[in-house]
């Protein structure tokens, strides 16, 4: 059955010369306001690759996210692609900017979620790059470490070949964030959200290095049918590479495991249940 019953479907989502013309207007206006309110230093920018396509994954710490993790990408001149909610496609204004500007939106558990990864397939394999988040949501992490993803990013990088870049960033955090309290389960849960904007934060964004996912698995090739067991190594690999870079703008060690937003504790590997779903399929906030 379709995710989207009862609701009105999406339009056909793809890129196009005015949604282009747009993205690159709304982008140029939005720079001034995120530079009021926030010092961007970027480091590793030369990462990015220079032609063909490819696929972002970050660290989710807050909504500001996505223009923080988009800054460099649009500065080099490419108009990043992001998976989200289908609900953001179905808001008034923001939901028709979204749609013109091809982002991608994603069903939650339905076949229509397999769609997504045939539109950001299409991008990638056109030159363009598609920015994923693996945790599908902001971390649930009391500490604001990336906790354990989902494997859609996993999916689009075997299914394309194109290169991996592992982004991290902090300081978004200082200008949108949540506290945390104690949950009746004994675990944390987010609550109040939290909005400073003066005075101006710094916001550090690392771009590693293209990722060597070929190595990973056995046969590497797109056509290839792909194992739980292949997907969930792919995905700690990206995961393990975003939270290193993490600790070198933290400047601190990251824990051992990763949080588990279903248990609400964090699990070492081979532990771990994982939060496994279909392409960028979000959890709950």
């Amino acid at each position: 059955m379709s995710g989207q019953q009862g609701k009105k479907a999406l339009p056909t989502i793809a890129p196009s010369t005015s949604g282009d013309r747009l993205f690159r207007v709304l982008g140029t206006m939005v720079r001034p306001t995120y530079h009021a309110i926030a010092s961007i230093k970027i480091e590793g920018r030369e990462n990015l690759p220079q032609k063909g396509g490819y696929i972002v994954v970050a660290n989710h710490t807050t909504e500001v996210d996505p223009i923080t993790v988009a800054y460099a990408p649009f500065i080099s001149g490419t108009l990043p692609r992001f998976l989200a909610k289908d609900s953001l496609f179905r808001a008034p204004v923001l939901g028709w900017l979204m749609c013109k500007m091809a982002h991608i939106p994603v069903i939650r558990g339905s076949v229509d979620a397999r769609k997504s990864l045939i539109t950001a397939r299409s991008v990638v394999e056109a030159g363009g790059a598609v920015v994923i988040f693996p945790e599908g949501t902001t971390t649930h992490d009391p500490d604001t470490w990336p906790m354990q993803a989902r494997t859609g990013a996993a999916r689009l990088a075997l299914a394309t070949g194109a290169p991996v870049i592992p982004v991290a960033h902090w300081g978004d955090e200082q200008i949108l964030s949540y506290e945390y309290v104690d949950g009746p389960d004994g675990g944390k849960k987010k609550e109040k959200r939290k909005v400073s904007l003066w005075p101006r934060k710094t916001v550090h964004v690392k771009i590693g290095q293209p990722m060597n996912i070929a190595a990973l698995v056995d046969d590497p090739s797109p056509q290839a049918k792909r194992t739980r067991t292949e997907l969930n190594i792919v995905t700690e690999a990206m995961m393990d590479e975003i939270t290193a870079l993490l600790a070198h703008i933290r400047g601190e060690q990251a824990p051992k495991g990763r949080w588990n937003p279903k248990t609400k504790r964090r699990e070492l590997p081979g532990e771990t249940t994982g939060v496994t779903g279909t392409l960028g399929e979000p959890d709950e906030n």
